[in-house]
């Protein structure tokens, strides 16, 4: 911990979207290993996904920002609702195919690209604010002037790093399970899989940079990053995990994500 907590911002940053990155892929690559997978078991991974994020959202991100802000309500609400609306702007213009869709069914502009890109940009939009939320819960701690308050800001940012990556395993899966038992080579099926998450360091880095950049938009940011991932849950982790009958498994998994980041953010922060 103490070699981590000396090391620069960024590098911090860098590391923790690396592993994020690496979960991602880790995921992608039990392709190697099977064509199929269990839909219920799936459901509740994507449930358990949607739980991990809004605790994250909460714990990493809208209580600092809270307290940065001193009992001002409205830098929060701002950042909030931009941050939920950032999102729905990429969702409406970035080409994508949500998972267990058709190729007609594609949203964002209309596109002739195939299939497995359209579904790499569909977990693309959920790794952007993952991986914002990662760098700028780092700058958060880099820019904490009290050395206690940087250690627990510190462990926020662990604890998000950790949580996010232990829900992208099953989004690395789900892009490359689909693409594998189309009959795409495994190997090909795991570049896809893993590529969607190779977007989280540059975000890290960029929420990050901005955070350190101009200190005063660090409370604007958190709650940018909690809005743009509540934003990813409620638009598509819950509806897609609830869809194929599975619903009260699916929301069990919600509640056990929500219980591991909770615990994890009050361990470590």
């Amino acid at each position: 911990m103490q070699w981590f907590q000396d090391q620069p911002v960024v590098l911090q940053t860098l590391w923790a979207t690396l592993f994020t990155w690496g979960v991602t892929a880790a995921g992608a690559a039990l392709v190697f290993f099977t064509s199929r997978f269990n839909q219920k078991l799936m459901d509740g991974m994507l449930g358990m996904a949607a739980g991990v994020m809004i605790a994250a959202s909460y714990w990493s991100l809208l209580a600092p920002a809270i307290d940065l802000s001193q009992g001002d309500w409205k830098p929060v609400t701002v950042g909030f609702l931009l941050g939920g609306f950032f999102l729905y702007l990429i969702d409406k213009i970035l080409p994508h195919l949500h998972l267990g869709k058709e190729l007609g069914e594609a949203e964002g502009l209309p596109t002739h690209w195939q299939r497995a890109i359209l579904l790499v940009l569909a977990i693309t939009l959920h790794n952007i604010p993952e991986g914002m939320a990662v760098g700028v819960a780092f700058g958060a701690a880099g820019q904490a002037q009290d050395p206690e308050t940087a250690r627990q800001l510190l462990g926020a940012a662990l604890a998000l790093a950790i949580g996010i990556g232990l829900q992208n395993f099953p989004e690395g899966l789900a892009v490359a399970m689909p693409l594998r038992r189309e009959g795409m080579s495994g190997l090909k099926a795991f570049w896809y899989g893993q590529l969607s998450g190779l977007v989280e360091p540059l975000a890290g880095l960029l929420g990050a940079w901005a955070v350190m950049t101009v200190a005063t938009v660090l409370p604007y940011a958190l709650a940018f990053a909690a809005g743009a991932m509540i934003f990813v849950v409620v638009e598509e982790l819950i509806p897609e995990s609830q869809r194929n009958g599975y619903s009260d498994f699916a929301t069990g998994g919600a509640l056990l994500g929500f219980t591991i980041m909770m615990v994890l953010d009050v361990a470590l922060g």
